[in-house]
Parts: structure tokens; sequence; C-alpha cells
């Protein structure tokens, strides 16, 4: 038995085997090809603050244009062609995407949530959300929802299903799997043989579906890299006249060369106008 089998052990025999359980209706959520029986206290929709997050730079769609919109459009069309188009085949878990940086504070959740929100406008797809960064998570505060159960309580078998942490919002095509309550295997729960099952059952039950996972960083969580193992893409965001090309080269270096690797400039201010987001994006060797 593994030290992180050893540990889920004792804390599941410490857990009081009486647990009270309320009767609860069963409703069908159905999206596309996805039909899950889920529990009714599961089905509510999550609702973000879509005036907050415009305001924060976040791609609320109003109908007006901004170079933003535009500049996640190009990133975008990378990211759906390699996920489903003549360069899928060449890749394994090609709608798997991770977001990452070399080290924090240089923008990698905001650049996961505006990609989600930039894949949700598309008419044949759908975008699933998942706060995989379970030491640092962000989503639930920049989206400004409240706790929730979330990849944690799924990994510790706390949640049964992926179906209990799949999460509707009011933006239609997009869903969330936040990160859940932190716990002291957070990261070795990364690494575990059940979050590899957990993106091969992403990977081949929803293939018209883009999963972005928001990461921890490259340098120093090593656990990072082991996620990378289980993607079809990696995005790495790097902060404009901040991040250090020794950093880019060290977080990339011992990435998968099978990875379709793309590199995303963030906060990089263009004009008084554009005060947010990333200004670049392309492929790279490393």
């Amino acid at each position: 038995m593994s030290t992180i089998e050893k540990a889920l052990a004792k804390q599941n025999n410490t857990e009081t085997s009486s647990t009270e359980v309320s009767s609860q209706e069963e409703v069908t959520l159905t999206s596309g090809e996805e039909t899950q029986q889920v529990s009714s206290s599961h089905a509510e929709t999550l609702n973000l603050d879509k005036e907050s997050l415009e305001e924060r730079g976040y791609l609320i769609d109003n109908g007006t244009r901004k170079s933003i919109k535009d500049e996640f459009r190009q990133i975008k069309r990378k990211l759906l062609n390699n996920a489903f188009g003549a360069a899928s085949k060449t890749l394994d878990n090609s709608n798997l995407v991770m977001v990452s940086s070399s080290k924090p504070n240089e923008g990698k959740t905001f650049v996961s949530i505006n990609l989600a929100l930039s894949i949700a406008l598309e008419q044949d797809k759908t975008v699933l959300l998942i706060d995989a960064d379970v030491l640092r998570p962000s989503i639930n505060r920049e989206l400004g929802l409240g706790n929730v159960p979330g990849l944690i309580e799924y990994l510790l078998g706390q949640k049964e299903t992926i179906g209990d942490i799949i999460y509707n919002t009011n933006i239609d095509k997009l869903k969330i799997i936040p990160a859940g309550e932190p716990h002291h295997l957070s990261n070795e729960l990364l690494a575990s043989d059940k979050m590899e099952s957990l993106a091969k059952e992403l990977a081949e039950r929803y293939p018209d579906r883009i999963v972005i996972f928001d990461c921890p960083p490259l340098i120093g969580v090593t656990e990072t890299l082991v996620l990378a193992n289980l993607m079809g893409q990696a995005i790495v965001v790097v902060e404009e006249s901040k991040t250090q090309l020794s950093d880019i080269q060290k977080a990339t270096e011992n990435l998968s060369d099978d990875l379709a690797l793309g590199i995303v400039l963030n906060k990089a201010i263009k004009s008084h106008k554009d005060m947010y987001g990333y200004y670049g994006y392309g492929y790279g060797s490393k």
C-alpha cells in the first residue's frame, strides 16, 4: 500500500461510520452526449457576477468588440484545431489543456478563465474549467463562488462520480469543477491513479468538450509535471518584463515533446484602453 493510500485509509477510519443521509430526488442532466444521474443538490447553477467579471477584464459577451477578445480568439482557434482538427490525430488526450506558469502570480488563472469564456462562445463546443491548483486555488475567488465540493473531494472518494463535482453556470456552455476544500495531501492527490483515471474519462467520455486545467506552477511543484503527462496541450503563461528566460527554460525543459506547447505573454499593456490580458501566443521548441 502506497503512502497516500495509507494516509487516506487512516483518515477514513477516523471518520464516524454512521452518517445520516437525507433522501434526495435524482435528476438527469443532459448536455450534448453527456447524460448523468446526479443528486439535485448539484443540479443548481452557479451564478457568476458578469458585471464584476467584465470590470476586471474578463470576457463577458455584451456585444462590444475589444482587442483582448480578438486575441483570445486567436489562441482559442489554435487550441480547437489541435483538439478537433487534423492535429488531433498526433496528440493523446488532445482536448485536455493545462494552463500553468513558471512561478506564481504570472496570470495563469486570468488566462485560464478567459480561455474558457472564449470557448464557451462557440456554437458547437462546451468547455469545462477545472481548478487543479489545489494548494492555491484561485478560480472560486476570481469568479466569486462560494465554497463547494470539488476536485479534492472527488479524489478523496468523498464524492463518488464526476457528475457530483461538475457545476453548470449561468454562462451557457461553461461548466466548472472547483478545487474543493484544501487538504494536506492535495498535491499528492494530483499525482494519484484516480487523477489519471479522471483525466482519461474526461478525454474519452466528452470528445466534443475542451477541458481546461488551471494547474500549479511548473517550478517547485513536481506534481504539475505528472499532470502534464495526462494532457494533450499545454500553455505556459509568462509575465512581460518579469519572467526570466531561464525560468521559462526551466519550466518547460521536462515537458514531454509530445505536448502541443504554447507560450502566452501576459500583462503586456498595449494602450490605455487595453489594461488587461495577454498579447502574444506561439509555439516554439524547448
